[in-house]
């Protein structure tokens, strides 16, 4: 699939807020349901660093494959490249911080057969 600049009309969240952007950095907050996830994707140039607040995230993540449970204060970081999946793997709503740069921003999503 190509490249997009702004995904937010690619996949459903409770609430998506954006606190901070300049050129080559951007700082957003989402909250998800138990039953919403971030589509697998992986971004060209942007490291996607996970900050949770609330809840419990799990990431799944490929090259190499590899399943991260975060809970609140907890971070973890993926490399440009690197296709991952973003999930609440609790009962109740996640929120988490999206902090992403240095560089380009893109969404670059996954089909079933990638």
């Amino acid at each position: 699939m190509q490249a997009v600049k702004d995904s937010s009309h690619l996949y459903d969240v409770e609430r998506r807020a954006r606190h901070a952007e300049r050129p080559g950095f951007r700082i957003t907050e989402l909250q998800i349901s138990p039953t919403q996830q971030v589509p697998w994707h992986y971004h060209t140039n942007v490291h996607d660093t996970f900050y949770v607040l609330e809840g419990e995230l799990r990431l799944f993540l490929r090259d190499p494959k590899e399943e991260v449970r975060l809970a609140p204060g907890q971070t973890y970081a993926v490399r440009p490249g690197r296709p991952h999946l973003v999930t609440n793997a609790g009962q109740r709503s996640a929120t988490f911080l999206v902090l992403q740069g240095i560089g380009e921003y893109d969404y670059v999503p996954l089909t079933t057969k990638d």
